[in-house]
Order: C-alpha cells, then sequence, then structure tokens
C-alpha cells in the first residue's frame, strides 16, 4: 500500500481510505491505480458477484455504490445469474468526487474494455483545470444529453447530444460539464492493459 501510494504520489491512508470505502476517489486518482495496477477499471471497481463474497443471485455491490435503477436511483431487481443482459433499472454504479457517477453497462464484469454510462452533474469536471490526466488505452464517447468540454493535449472541444469521441488516453486530457444540464454519455476505455512507459506513466502535469 505505502509502495503503491508512492508511486501515486498520494498518502498511504488515502489509498487505505478508499480500498475501506471510506472516501470517494477522484477520477484522477482512480485511473492513476488501475492504470499503475495494469488493471481495468471493472477489476478494480465492478467486482463480481463472487469476488464480492455474495450468495448467488443477491445483487452485486460496486465499491462506494450499489445497484440501482438510474431512472428512481432506488434499488432494483437482480438479474439472473450469468444473464447477457444487463437491464436498464438493474446497474452497478460507483460515485465519484464532485459527483459524478459510472454505471457498468455490461451484465458481467469485462476486463478488456470498460462499458460505461456516465453521468456529470453541473459544475463537475475530471480534474481540475491544471492538472490533465493521461492512462493506457483509447477512449470513445457518445454523448446523450449535456454538453461536454473535453481538453486533449493543447486542443479544447465542446460536444453534445449526438456528438461522439475518441482521443489516445496516453494524451493528457480533463472533462468538464458546460451550462447547467447534466451530461450522460455512452463511454468505452479499451486497452488499458496495455503498459506505458517509464516516462508516460507519470502523471501529466
Amino acid at each position: 500500500m505505502r509502495e503503491l501510494a508512492r508511486r501515486l504520489g498520494v498518502s498511504a491512508s488515502l489509498i487505505s481510505q478508499i480500498e475501506t470505502g471510506k472516501t470517494e476517489p477522484s477520477i484522477n486518482t482512480l485511473f492513476a491505480i488501475v492504470s499503475e495496477l495494469e488493471l481495468s477499471v471493472n477489476e478494480i471497481v465492478f467486482n463480481s458477484k463472487q469476488d464480492a463474497g455474495l450468495p448467488s443471485g443477491a445483487a452485486p455491490q460496486a465499491q462506494n455504490g450499489e445497484v440501482v435503477s438510474p431512472r428512481t436511483g432506488e434499488p432494483g431487481p437482480a438479474d439472473a445469474p450469468d444473464s447477457p443482459v444487463q437491464g436498464s433499472t438493474n446497474r452497478t454504479s460507483i460515485s465519484l468526487e464532485s459527483g459524478v457517477s459510472w454505471q457498468r453497462l455490461t451484465a458481467q464484469p469485462d476486463h478488456n474494455v470498460d462499458f460505461l454510462y456516465l453521468r456529470y452533474p453541473p459544475g463537475s469536471e475530471s480534474t481540475p483545470p491544471h492538472s490533465l490526466m493521461r492512462h493506457n488505452g483509447t477512449e470513445y464517447g457518445y454523448i446523450l444529453s449535456g454538453r461536454l468540454q473535453v481538453s486533449i493535449g493543447f486542443d479544447t472541444y465542446e460536444i453534445g447530444p449526438g456528438d461522439s469521441i475518441s482521443f489516445d488516453c496516453t494524451k493528457p486530457h480533463r472533462f468538464a460539464t458546460v451550462g447547467d444540464e447534466t451530461v450522460e454519455a455512452v463511454w468505452f476505455v479499451v486497452g488499458r492493459r496495455i503498459t506505458l512507459s517509464a516516462d508516460d506513466s507519470a502523471a501529466a502535469p
């Protein structure tokens, strides 16, 4: 734990609090953890029912989250075990710092791709304006509602409903909502397991 904290430039107590669910990680910290461990978000956050130690047929619990209805915010009935279908009212969800939430769109954890439904409330951002992030893989996003500002390197783009974007995650990047409407989007992160070189793995300035 201390070595991971040293590599990430954070305190060991923060790693401990995230691990035990006592605090919510920032998006930047979460991506830094999965990149350092060469794992997917699914493996760190969206554990399977078996990994979570729940009985067969029980609703899976995400670290810092729960199975919730995206419409009502209330827990929904569990899908049949091993079903390939992920019901719209029963998604495993995690809430992150600044109110951002991710819902897994696969019925079971997929360690090769993060397939997510993102919600960025008004005023939320992935990182502070002066601190972009980077990690392994390629991101693909499709905006359903709201407007999202995406900064990639020195370029900034504003995308809205019906717009899509794809980019190399090793380039420093940042997301932030624009206006007073919640951003909802479908997002993929592919190839997170590809290891960055020593020079690329450092946090972006």
